[in-house]
């Protein structure tokens, strides 16, 4: 028999190694993803494939479906947790079996300490006050959502409305990223913005990269969350001079016009907006991938050839099969914000794409105003950033 002082060492080693496990299973993160269209499939994919590997996730990954029930008469998330792929979204395309469909938004968020929003941007607020009681204490969020919702005081970053609603922290992921391309493993990058905590937004890069998924931590929230949204605009207007057939030269001018109404916009409404962040991912790239393919240039260039007599809604149900634009929308909303604050004619481009997709203006449009340098001495302060 061991003397008593063996014995209460190893009991106390035992106590020790009892709570490391439980201290050990308490650090383990649980992820969900609260959306489940094109782009958020593959998210769901790319987190799947990491959550396997890493000890510090759950292996588990549940991803919210918002249900619809198919021609097969078969519900969404049935067919998904049978066949492991999302046959209306990313058909041909394996998530991973630990990708669970979940179409209850409460049972999906529960447990989770991580979750990744990644919706049409006009659904978030409705989905974060459906959430507001129903997360854990703690949770950290990240949006892969392109998009801002302009009120009354003036706009809100996706990301912020996530923060101010749920009371937690938002890093964004922004970048040249178009999902088909990125389901069938071809390689790409993206921006992770953070605000301040670099720990949290490698834990993101983390979960996200892998061999082919190339992912960047930039402290610049509002930077990268605004070429991401504004960029959409930009590829509105290169679909009308592609519909338009007006050649490389005309689609290369309107990019690098877009590219800087987009830094200029973004530094007059955060002034800590960095110029080095339209050289990541989420910048001069996502301009040039989304201006080449994208929904927003595809269904802008069938608008332009229509001459402008097909609406947008109409040509989206049509071409997209369920999935949204988020182009259109954002023109609208950054079109209010320029005329709220008198900077409409400093946003020639920005301006003219609005006035374009409500009708008044035709798609030839987009060439025939004169391009000037805006006078930025007409905004106090905003001199520079020209």
């Amino acid at each position: 028999m061991a003397p008593p002082a063996a014995m209460e060492a190893q009991e106390a080693a035992s106590r020790n190694a009892f709570a490391n496990d439980v201290s050990a299973a308490s650090h383990i993160s649980r992820v969900t993803v609260v959306g489940s269209g094109n782009w958020g499939s593959v998210a769901a994919k790319l987190i799947a494939s990491n959550t396997l590997k890493l000890a510090s996730f759950h292996d588990e990954v549940r991803m919210w479906v918002f249900e619809e029930t198919l021609p097969s008469g078969e519900k969404l998330t049935d067919v998904i947790n049978r066949t492991n792929e999302n046959v209306k979204y990313l058909p041909g395309i394996k998530l991973g079996k630990n990708v669970i469909a979940d179409p209850d938004l409460d049972n999906a968020v529960r447990d989770a300490n991580m979750l990744v929003f990644v919706t049409p941007h006009q659904f978030m607020e409705g989905i974060c006050k459906r959430l507001v009681g129903k997360i854990k204490e703690g949770v950290e969020a990240i949006s892969l959502i392109k998009g801002m919702e302009v009120k009354m005081e003036g706009p809100c970053m996706i990301s912020n409305l996530i923060s101010e609603l749920l009371g937690i922290n938002c890093c964004v992921l922004m970048g040249a990223n178009i999902a088909n391309e990125i389901a069938v493993e071809k390689f790409s990058e993206a921006t992770v913005g953070y605000k301040a905590n670099r720990e949290i937004a490698e834990k993101w890069v983390q979960l996200f990269s892998t061999p082919y998924f190339m992912v960047t931590p930039v402290q610049d929230v509002e930077g990268v969350e605004l070429c991401g949204t504004l960029k959409n605009v930009v590829a509105l207007a290169a679909g009308f001079v592609d519909g338009l057939e007006m050649g490389n030269n005309t689609k290369a001018a309107i990019m690098r016009i877009g590219l800087r109404e987009m830094r200029a916009f973004s530094k007059l409404l955060f002034s800590s907006v960095k110029d080095s962040t339209f050289f990541e991912s989420c910048g001069v790239a996502d301009v040039i991938t989304t201006c080449l393919g994208g929904r927003n240039r595809k269904v802008a260039e069938a608008f332009a050839k229509n001459g402008g007599k097909r609406s947008f809604d109409e040509l989206e149900a049509e071409m997209l099969q369920g999935q949204k634009l988020q182009g259109v929308s954002t023109a609208r909303e950054v079109y209010e914000v320029l005329s709220h604050r008198g900077w409409l004619e400093l946003f020639p481009l920005f301006a003219t794409v609005h006035e374009i997709c409500i009708g008044r203006l035709p798609p030839s449009a987009i060439v025939e105003y004169s391009e000037h340098k805006p006078n930025f001495a007409l905004v106090e302060g905003s001199a520079q950033y020209y």
